[in-house]
């Protein structure tokens, strides 16, 4: 059996592609079926989420492509920022995990989150689609950093101040 160890910092020719869904991306050791058929270990470090696209490597050289798979996701889109900007408030203060992009926010089906978010007024979809959630503030996966480095200079006397 092939036993994926490496993830690369970037992408690669991929030998295989293995595809699963974001319960199984959130895990670090598991077996699974490649989409080819074969059998494979996944050993990695711990800590991380597998990103769609993301390449893993074996020990003989072997490259595997993650794809994210499409599960049952529920998804509120619309043109109205503020409402978007409403329903990832709520979502987010239950720690739901959530996917962001322009003019939509998607989470793991749950009927109870649905019926939450049409009693604000939105448009809930149940549909199938691969479900990529926001890594997190602390979460790293980003692939780019912000620095926050500010220079601040202080008057004795308290007048000047300088960002």
């Amino acid at each position: 059996m092939l036993t994926l160890t490496e993830r690369l910092p970037q992408a690669a020719p991929a030998d295989a592609t293995l595809t699963l869904p974001f319960e199984v991306r959130q895990k670090s050791r598991f077996r699974a079926t490649l989409d080819d058929g074969r059998e494979v270990g996944v050993m990695l470090s711990r800590g991380e989420i597998l990103r769609d696209g993301q390449c893993l490597q074996a020990g003989d050289g072997t490259v595997v492509r993650v794809h994210a798979a499409a599960e049952a996701v529920s998804t509120v889109r619309g043109d109205d920022g503020l409402a978007l900007a409403r329903a990832c408030y709520h979502l987010g203060n239950r720690h739901v995990p959530l996917q962001i992009g322009a003019g939509f926010a998607r989470y793991l089906h749950d009927h109870v989150l649905d019926d939450m978010l049409r009693g604000l007024g939105l448009e809930v979809v149940s549909e199938q689609a691969p479900f990529e959630p926001e890594p997190g503030a602390y979460g790293g996966g980003h692939g780019h950093t912000h620095s926050h480095d500010h220079s601040h200079q202080h008057d004795p006397a308290g007048h000047a101040h300088e960002h």
